[in-house]
C-alpha cells in the first residue's frame, strides 16, 4: 500500500483531480495558484533544449558504419508515414461527423493572433524556418526543429571527427551533460504533483467545464481519431515485433499520466526516453536518437487535430475546398507539426496561420481556442506514446529491444547503460531490413 501511494503517476493523476475540484469549488480566486503551475512547467522547459541536443549529437557521434544513416532512414519513415495516416484520417472523420458544420461561433479574436499568422506567407517561409541563422537564437526561444537540425549535422561532423582521430573527448562531454541534465530534471519531478494541482485548479476555477458542450464534435472527432490511431499503432507493433501488447497499458502509464495532466510532450520527454530503455528495452542510442527527433517530428496527434481544425473552420463557414487545397490543407498540418514549439500555448497561432493560409473563416477559431486544453490531452497522449511506439519499431527493425527487460525479466537503468556496449550491434544494424 505504501509503495502504491509513492508511484508517480497516481501521485500526478491524484493530483490532477483534486485541481479540477478546488477549481470548480472556489471559482476564479484559483487563478491566484496559476504562477506555481507555471514555474513548474518553466523549470522543465529550461532543461530541454540542453536536453535534446545532447541526445541527438550524442546519439548520431557514437554510431558507426552507416548504422546512423539507417536508423535516420526507419525513423523518418515511420514518423512521415504516421503523420501522412493521421492527416488522412482526420479528413475522412471530419467529413463523416461534420465537426463544424451548423456550429454557432461568437468568440473573438485576439487581432494580434491574426496579424501573427499573417506574417506566414507560405510552406517555402515554414521550411526555411526550419534552419536557422544563429543558433544561440533559436535555443533562447526553444526553436526546436532548427536546434534538432543543428545538432543532426554536430553530431555528423562530431562522428567523422571520431572516425578520423580516435578522439572522444567532446562525445563524452555531450553523453556526460545528458545524464546530469537527466538528474536535474529527476529532481524538479519531485514536486509534479504540486505543480499539476496548480495547473488544473487554475483551469477549472477560470474557464470551467462549460466551454465544453459548444465544441463537443469537434473534441469527440479528435478523440476518435486519437483512438483509431493508437489501435493502429499497437497491432502494428504487435504484428512487427511480436512482443505481447496486454502489458502496454501498464508501462506506459507513468508518461500518460504526465502527458495528459501537463498537456506538453516537452516536459513529457524526459520521463518517455526513461521509459522506452527501462520499461520497454530500447537501447539508449535508439531511444536518443529517435525519441529526441519525435519530439517535434513525431507528433501525430498534432497533425490529427490540425487537419480537423482545417475541416471545422472550413464546415462552419459553409466552404467547399478542392481536392488540392485539402491536400495543402494535409501538407501543412504535417509541417506545422514539425515546426511548433513542443509546450503549452502555441495552438492560437496555429490555427491562425491554417485560417490565413487556406482563406478559412476567422471567427471560427475563437471556439476552438475555448476548448483546446482539452483537445491538448488528446494530442498529447497520442504524440507521447506514438514516440514510443516508433523507437520500438526502429529498434526492432535492427534488433535492438532487449525481449527480457519487455517481458520484466531483466531491469536496466537509463544511468547504467553504456553506449559502448552497442557500437557492435549499430554496425550490425546495417543488414537489417
Amino acid at each position: 500500500m505504501k509503495k502504491t501511494l509513492k508511484n508517480p503517476a497516481l501521485q500526478i493523476g491524484s493530483a490532477a483531480i483534486l485541481g479540477i475540484v478546488f477549481g470548480l469549488l472556489v471559482g476564479e480566486w484559483a487563478a491566484n495558484l496559476k504562477f506555481v503551475g507555471d514555474l513548474f512547467i518553466r523549470l522543465i522547459q529550461m532543461a530541454i533544449v540542453p536536453l535534446v541536443m545532447a541526445s541527438v549529437i550524442v546519439a548520431t557521434g557514437a554510431m558507426t558504419g552507416s548504422g546512423m544513416g539507417r536508423m535516420a532512414f526507419r525513423t523518418f519513415k515511420w514518423m512521415i508515414g504516421f503523420s501522412v495516416v493521421a492527416a488522412v484520417l482526420a479528413w475522412c472523420i471530419s467529413v463523416v461527423i461534420q465537426p463544424g458544420a451548423g456550429v454557432d461561433f461568437s468568440g473573438g479574436v485576439d487581432p494580434a493572433l491574426q496579424e501573427s499568422a499573417a506574417e506566414a506567407t507560405g510552406w517555402q517561409d515554414t521550411i526555411l524556418g526550419f534552419v536557422s541563422t544563429n543558433i544561440f537564437s533559436a535555443m533562447s526561444t526553444a526553436t526546436m526543429v532548427p536546434i534538432i537540425i543543428f545538432s543532426l549535422l554536430f553530431g555528423v561532423a562530431l562522428n567523422a571527427y571520431i572516425t578520423k582521430t580516435g578522439n572522444r573527448l567532446v562525445l563524452d562531454f555531450f553523453d556526460q551533460i545528458q545524464q546530469i541534465v537527466l538528474t536535474m530534471i529527476r529532481f524538479v519531478m519531485v514536486i509534479a504533483p504540486v505543480g499539476v494541482f496548480c495547473l488544473l485548479a487554475n483551469l477549472a476555477g477560470t474557464v470551467g467545464f462549460a466551454v465544453v458542450t459548444s465544441g463537443l464534435k469537434y473534441l469527440g472527432s479528435t478523440l476518435i481519431g486519437v483512438l483509431i490511431l493508437l489501435v493502429l499503432f499497437v497491432v502494428v507493433v504487435w504484428l512487427r515485433t511480436g512482443l505481447n501488447p496486454a502489458k502496454l497499458p501498464a508501462k506506459l502509464s507513468d508518461q500518460t499520466m504526465i502527458a495528459i495532466t501537463t498537456t506538453s510532450s516537452a516536459v513529457t520527454y524526459p520521463t518517455v526516453l526513461k521509459t522506452a530503455i527501462e520499461k520497454f528495452g530500447v537501447s539508449q542510442p535508439v531511444a536518443n536518437f529517435t525519441l529526441s527527433v519525435g519530439l517535434t517530428m513525431g507528433s501525430y496527434g498534432a497533425v490529427l487535430n490540425y487537419m480537423i481544425v482545417v475541416m471545422f473552420l472550413v464546415q462552419s463557414g459553409s466552404i467547399t475546398l478542392d481536392f488540392g487545397t485539402i491536400v495543402l490543407g494535409m501538407a501543412l498540418a504535417i509541417l506545422l507539426n514539425m515546426g511548433t514549439i513542443t509546450v503549452p500555448g502555441g495552438f492560437p497561432v496555429v490555427a491562425m496561420f491554417l485560417a490565413t493560409s487556406l482563406g478559412l473563416p476567422f471567427e471560427a477559431v475563437g471556439l476552438l481556442i475555448a476548448v483546446d486544453w482539452f483537445a491538448r490531452i488528446f494530442r498529447t497522449f497520442l504524440n507521447v506514446n506514438g514516440d514510443t511506439f516508433v523507437a520500438m519499431l526502429v529498434a526492432n527493425a535492427s534488433n535492438e529491444i532487449d525481449r527480457d527487460v519487455y517481458d520484466d525479466k531483466k531491469q536496466v537503468t537509463t544511468d547504467a547503460l553504456d553506449l559502448e556496449e552497442f557500437k557492435g550491434q549499430f554496425e550490425k544494424a546495417d543488414a537489417a531490413d
